[in-house]
């Protein structure tokens, strides 16, 4: 979505999509425009409270029936397993993507981590295909002005066509970008000090993969340390994904810096900020 300063100023329901890696500020600003009338539409959360929460209850009740006191119980429907996922907590959905692997040390075998990643990759889809029927429902329903889309650092990698293009229909993207070396660095230190799941597009994790393996000397996918291989991949995958990001706010976007969203305290501030983006890319 295409507009001038003036048209956003006094667009009556605003809708933005925000885009950007994890870490650079999507969900915090996505949490601060809820307290202002916005409908925070999280595009994980949506992933996992509709189209992943059963494969997720099927993971965690394959992992119980493996202790015989928990699997009686569940065979006879005495206890029951809820996915208890929130929009301020995603850990469900992180622990069914997994690290891939050794599974002795929490890790999630090569083929497992292969559907795993499909099933996600599906499941984002259907949740950005969803965002059109969500703007209608956060405001004749819920009530809301506006609608802010928090979507996941993966969507640049789907490569699903049509998926783009609809956000661009329904939604102003707003790509946060990343400009200095030492914001840039901090992001990669972040994630390596607390290296969470990914995903990766299907040929990056088989190029990234077999360069890590003859690196390291291993001899397939199950003999890695989850942590070490999510710590040396993540730079890696930082970096193939600008120009993806990049590509889609020349395209379809305008583009912000995270150090411009680090100064967002309210909604004045971040309708600034984005009158400041559509006079930019004007100009």
């Amino acid at each position: 979505m295409r507009l001038s300063v003036e048209e956003y100023r006094h667009w009556s329901h605003k809708k933005v999509t925000l885009l950007g890696m994890s870490g650079v500020g999507k969900t915090h600003l996505s949490g601060m425009l809820r307290q202002h009338n916005w409908f925070h539409y999280s595009g994980d959360y949506r992933i996992g409270a509709r189209y992943l929460d059963e494969a997720i209850l099927d993971m965690i009740k394959e992992q119980a029936m493996q202790v015989p006191f928990l699997r009686d119980l569940l065979r006879k429907d005495w206890i029951y397993i809820r996915n208890n996922i929130t929009v301020d907590d995603l850990g469900p959905v992180l622990a069914f993507v997994g690290k891939l692997g050794n599974p002795s040390l929490g890790g999630v075998a090569l083929n497992d981590f292969v559907r795993r990643q499909a099933q996600y990759r599906e499941a984002e889809i259907k949740a950005m295909l969803d965002v059109p029927e969500f703007i209608q429902k956060a405001h004749t329903i819920y009530g809301y002005e506006h609608f802010v889309n928090d979507v996941g650092g993966s969507l640049c990698e789907l490569d699903q066509p049509g998926i783009i293009e609809l956000l661009a229909e329904h939604t102003l993207i707003l790509y946060i970008q990343v400009t200095t070396k030492a914001e840039e660095q901090k992001l990669i230190d972040r994630a390596k000090s607390d290296p969470k799941p990914l995903y990766y597009r299907p040929d990056f994790l088989q190029q990234q993969l077999a360069i890590y393996l003859q690196e390291q000397g291993l001899p397939h996918a199950e003999a890695l340390v989850p942590d070490d291989f999510t710590r040396w991949v993540f730079p890696r995958l930082f970096h193939s994904r600008l120009p993806r990001y990049e590509a889609i706010a020349r395209d379809y976007g305008y583009t912000v810096t995270s150090e411009e969203v680090a100064a967002v305290k309210n909604e004045a501030d971040f309708n600034r900020l984005i009158e400041s983006a559509l006079a930019r890319s004007k100009s």
